[in-house]
């Protein structure tokens, strides 16, 4: 496996998962994917909703399991030659 800076578990994968872990969707946005930025803030923000709406804002659970969704699909992303 090489070292490139895009390369799975490269550190510029590792900060964009991390980025994305804290607010989905940044991470693909530091790797240059705007669409795929577009679609994880919009899912994170559409599950916030809908956990607010059903929980009342008492649980909101939503957010994070799309944030961690979004980590995932960050950290593992490699480039097509």
């Amino acid at each position: 496996m090489s070292d490139s800076p895009t390369s799975r578990g490269s550190a510029g994968n590792v900060i964009a998962a991390l980025c994305s872990l804290f607010f989905p969707g940044l991470g693909q946005l530091l790797q240059g994917r705007i669409l795929w930025a577009a679609f994880w803030l919009a899912f994170a923000a559409i599950a916030f909703a809908i956990t607010w709406l059903i929980t009342v804002s008492l649980l909101p659970f939503g957010w994070p399991i799309v944030a961690v969704l979004s980590c995932i699909h960050a950290a593992v992303y490699s480039p097509k030659a």
